[in-house]
């Protein structure tokens, strides 16, 4: 099955939190392990690659069952967080480097998950709680996004449910998210190698014949230039593998899958608020940025409707509330509340799939089961990041259309070639993250 390989040492970097639940603030000893997909995936005898580039081996991976017992993904260690992935972690902080020349191949960003022990995720119960983290986005361009975000994954990676992967958390195993990706080489344990397509774009990416979705939150996905949180509420509770049209594939098919897709978003940019998150701005992301984001339930208990998602920002000690939306004729909300998305998504002409899917509740019943923390460095080979930062989609009479206007990004910006080629510097910071009672 999904084996772990014995070439390298598994190593989990310390990356301390503040447990704050008790009313007082004590330092928990998490650490986080690198996903997956990332890993060197290779044959359990002699170490030969069984996917390179963005291809499996013929000889190894004719098929997923023949895939699965062959092949093996490898360990992390201390010198390859560095050398071939790029991350270090210092404290309670986390540094993501976006292009790293490696011995073996160039790495392009990367995927890390909290870890409470070496063999279990740290899950997170956020209603009726705060979150706190602080990002640096300084050295992120136009085209990037560092992301940190919440997704129901299994605590042990799906080591107890899939007896095909032997792997499990310690391995950074049973990514999912509401976006049903296709691009995970492992779903369940099993190799997702049949039908593979190789991406045209992407020399490190494909498509299996799987996806593998479930619902997120989105705390955080920002470059210097724009930021947004998102609610992406789905049917189905979990890691839930999907094929067909459940994984709300192709764009005629996007609303007929089993999550939303597009989600309820909080952009500031987008919400008509244009001098607001910027560098020099009233959000400066020059600076690091404190966020604070508060899950309030109808009877604020721990049990109750998830009913609103406020955000906060501190920088330099000066708490900065959020800005309302800016648009005549509607509403000036500055949260995520089930009105909220309702109105803005009429206004903006958007498909309203959040509420189809359940909506704020739907999301607040899955934050109740338990969500994993990720924490992610990316470029866009599907839509260069323009839905975060720029015009999005560009195929519009006016760009500048409300809703259509995300971010001061030029529409020819963001395109991967680009970015890797003339930001291969970039970098983004999480740090100091805290979770507590509201207002503690």
């Amino acid at each position: 099955g999904q084996k772990a390989g014995t070439n390298t040492p598994e190593v989990h970097l310390s990356l301390p939190i503040q447990d704050c639940e008790s009313g007082t603030c004590e330092s928990q000893a998490t650490s986080i392990v690198m996903d997956s997909n990332w890993r060197w995936t290779h044959s359990i005898e002699g170490g030969t690659n069984c996917y390179t580039g963005n291809e499996w081996s013929a000889e190894f991976c004719p098929d997923s069952a023949t895939c699965t017992a062959n092949c093996a993904i490898d360990g992390v260690d201390e010198g390859t967080w560095t050398g071939t992935y790029g991350v270090t972690a210092t404290g309670s902080s986390l540094n993501l480097h976006f292009l790293t020349y490696g011995p073996y191949s160039t790495n392009i960003g990367s995927r890390v998950y909290l870890l409470e022990s070496d063999s279990a995720y740290r899950m997170f119960y956020l209603k009726n709680r705060e979150f706190e983290i602080t990002i640096d986005v300084s050295q992120l361009p136009c085209g990037l996004n560092g992301a940190m975000y919440f997704v129901e994954m299994d605590q042990d990676g799906g080591l107890s449910e899939y007896p095909e992967n032997q792997a499990g958390a310690a391995y950074g195993t049973g990514y999912c998210d509401a976006q049903c990706p296709h691009d995970m080489k492992f779903i369940a344990g099993q190799a997702n190698c049949d039908n593979w397509v190789p991406s045209d774009n992407d020399p490190n990416s494909g498509t299996g014949q799987y996806g593998i979705c479930c619902p997120e939150f989105d705390i955080w996905e920002a470059n210097s230039q724009a930021q947004s949180f998102t609610s992406h509420p789905c049917t189905i509770e979990g890691y839930t593998p999907c094929e067909g049209l459940d994984c709300g594939d192709n764009p005629d098919d996007r609303y007929s899958g089993v999550c939303d897709k597009d989600g309820c978003d909080f952009a500031a940019y987008r919400n008509g608020q244009t001098d607001f998150f910027g560098p020099g701005l009233t959000v400066d992301t020059n600076q690091p940025i404190t966020t604070i984001t508060q899950f309030i339930t109808a009877d604020g208990t721990d049990d109750g409707e998830l009913v609103e998602v406020r955000r906060i920002f501190i920088q330099n000690g000066v708490t900065i509330q959020n800005v309302p939306v800016n648009f005549d004729g509607v509403t000036p909300y500055d949260s995520i509340t089930a009105d909220y998305c309702t109105e803005i998504k009429s206004y903006f002409g958007d498909f309203d799939d959040h509420a189809i899917k359940g909506g704020l509740a739907a999301m607040g019943d899955s934050l109740g089961r338990g969500h994993v923390l990720v924490m992610s460095l990316w470029d866009d080979h599907y839509a260069n990041m323009l839905w975060l930062d720029s015009s999005y989609p560009t195929d519009v009479p006016d760009l500048n259309a409300p809703g259509i206007l995300r971010g001061p990004c030029p529409t020819d910006s963001g395109v991967p070639s680009d970015v890797e080629g003339q930001y291969a510097d970039s970098s983004v910071t999480f740090s100091d993250i805290r979770i507590g009672p509201i207002q503690s």
